[in-house]
């Protein structure tokens, strides 16, 4: 009998949000996005990691860590930002209990919620802030893998018919990847899941060993993979690739998933709806856009539109030992599933070592479910309680050319699993203007090919526009209407300027304050140089 092993894959991305000035009180509601996800993601997994090595749990996590999300954790002013962030839901927080002081059923979820973020402020500050470096003390601890990804959130198969595009992406993210971890990284994460024939050479090229593929990509390849999911396969170069489970989206997000639980905190309804303006200060000043303070009250039992506007509704209040008990049992419901199909996998399956890959959007799993972290560290203790190993994929591949050889099919790990989401009604129009400037800036490389000085960084501030509109995340926001008006804006923005780029270096003038404040603005891929463009054939 093989061995039977859960591999688990948290992906982590954002897009680069960042404003400062008068601009960071313009654009609170979208900048809120960043400073919650530090909150409700990045600091609880930090405190998880902390809890399963303090009490000797056996575990391995791999995180997909993108070099966008890493440079504004890594950053400075976001770090400051942060804590002001923090002290002014402690203010609110404070106010809020004086406010529920008729209700003491009320006032001690808002109490509750008050010391949450104390407690936040505590643990970021005892960090000093550098949450990156406290990720990566686990790595060289062997607990965590990072697995590389692109400089930003492209979808590959977009741009399948452009190679050079496709290899400065990959080269962006493995350079980032050496500039935050200081090696190289063994697997290479595909935005979105999305593959398409031919990536697999640009990945090998860069001497990665593995990556991962939707269950689609996998299952539907020419060569049926005689092992299903459960093993690894190789690419006819030798890149190893490895099937995502497909039945775990559906378990955790799905119509009946464990998020929906009425249990779990209903953080759709948020004090930032239903008070009166007055009353959300210092947060969100009279006229402007409402968003979630992150004081929420209420469990997810149905209620009716009247009473969801009530900031004092007493009824369906959240109860936290409640919910963490939930998670306990959607754990163990979790793990006791995949031990179950593991098992019927290896009864077909004799002697052979088996795998299921788990993976995990932190951005999906903040959005739904605010006791996301807590339930994975839940199915992580059952798991070692249970005897099954968590496993890292570098650790299990062997000789891979003692695996497999398939021919994958192209897919993604979007809803519909072919990312029309991304080419929809609503957002298909920017495809054109990004692949424009995509084809301009390989064009740049090769009529530049070796710049100095002011035009050097006229190009490598090209570069990074262009990366910028490239990301999927713009079309994902507008896709979902998650401050449509906004990513609509900057993924303008970054087309203007990369056409600025263009003209001024086509009529060879360029306004070097121009040029100043854009870099300062953008300081993300430090190490960037334009050639990455360039035709490597």
């Amino acid at each position: 009998m093989g061995n039977k092993r859960l591999l688990f894959v948290l992906n982590a991305s954002q897009e680069y949000i960042k404003h400062t000035g008068e601009d960071a009180e313009k654009y609170a509601s979208v900048t809120n996005y960043l400073f919650d996800a530090i909150s409700e993601t990045y600091l609880p997994l930090l405190r998880m990691l902390e809890n399963l090595e303090n009490d000797a749990v056996d575990f391995k996590l791999s995180l997909v860590l993108t070099p966008v999300l890493c440079t504004l954790l890594d950053d400075k002013e976001i770090q400051d930002q942060y804590v002001e962030w923090l002290d002014k839901k402690i203010e609110f927080g404070k106010k809020e209990i004086n406010r529920t002081a008729g209700n003491p059923a009320l006032q001690a979820v808002s109490k509750k919620t008050f010391e949450k973020y104390k407690q936040d402020k505590e643990l970021f500050e005892s960090y000093k802030g550098r949450l990156v470096r406290k990720f990566y003390e686990f790595r060289k601890k062997g607990l965590v893998e990072f697995i590389a990804t692109c400089g930003t959130d492209v979808f590959m198969p977009f741009y399948n018919d452009m190679e050079e595009v496709m290899s400065a992406q990959v080269e962006a993210g493995i350079l980032s990847y050496r500039n935050f971890f200081g090696d190289v990284p063994d697997g290479f994460w595909l935005p979105e899941l999305g593959y398409y024939e031919g990536i697999e050479k640009i990945i090998k090229d860069y001497g990665i060993n593995y990556t991962i593929l939707d269950s689609r990509s996998f299952l539907f390849s020419k060569i049926e993979p005689k092992n299903g999911l459960f093993s690894p396969a190789r690419f006819t170069n030798a890149l190893v690739c490895f099937g995502r489970d497909y039945d775990s989206d559906s378990e955790i997000f799905g119509e009946e998933g464990y998020c929906h639980d009425v249990a779990y905190k209903n953080i759709a309804r948020d004090v930032g709806f239903v008070l009166e303006p007055e009353a959300l200060d210092p947060f969100i000043s009279k006229g402007s856009i409402r968003y979630a303070l992150g004081y929420s009250y209420w469990n997810k039992s149905l209620i009716g539109e009247d009473e969801a506007g009530n900031a004092d509704d007493c009824r369906n209040l959240y109860d936290f030992e409640a919910a963490e008990k939930k998670c306990a049992e959607h754990a163990r419901q979790f793990v006791s599933a995949k031990i179950e199909k593991l098992n019927k996998a290896a009864s077909l399956i004799p002697d052979e070592d088996l795998s299921d890959v788990i993976t995990i959007d932190a951005n999906e799993l903040r959005a739904n479910w605010s006791e996301g972290i807590l339930w994975l560290e839940k199915v992580i203790r059952e798991a070692s309680a249970q005897g099954i190993e968590t496993a890292l994929p570098k650790d299990i591949i062997g000789n891979p050319f003692k695996l497999q050889r398939i021919a994958p099919y192209y897919g993604s790990a979007c809803k519909a699993g072919y990312a029309e989401e991304l080419l929809s009604s609503k957002n298909n129009w920017m495809m054109r203007y990004a692949r424009k400037a995509s084809e301009r800036m390989v064009d740049l490389a090769e009529r530049f090919p070796a710049e100095t000085g002011l035009k050097a960084r006229l190009l490598n501030l090209g570069v990074k526009e262009l990366m910028f509109a490239q990301s999927s995340g713009w079309a994902k926001m507008l896709n979902g209407e998650i401050s449509p008006e906004y990513a609509e804006m900057r993924f303008k923005q970054s087309i203007n300027d990369f056409t600025s780029v263009f003209d001024a270096l086509g009529s060879n003038t360029v306004s070097t304050e121009w040029l100043t404040n854009l870099e300062n603005a953008h300081q993300i891929f430090p190490w960037m140089n334009y050639r990455i463009f360039c035709r490597k054939h």
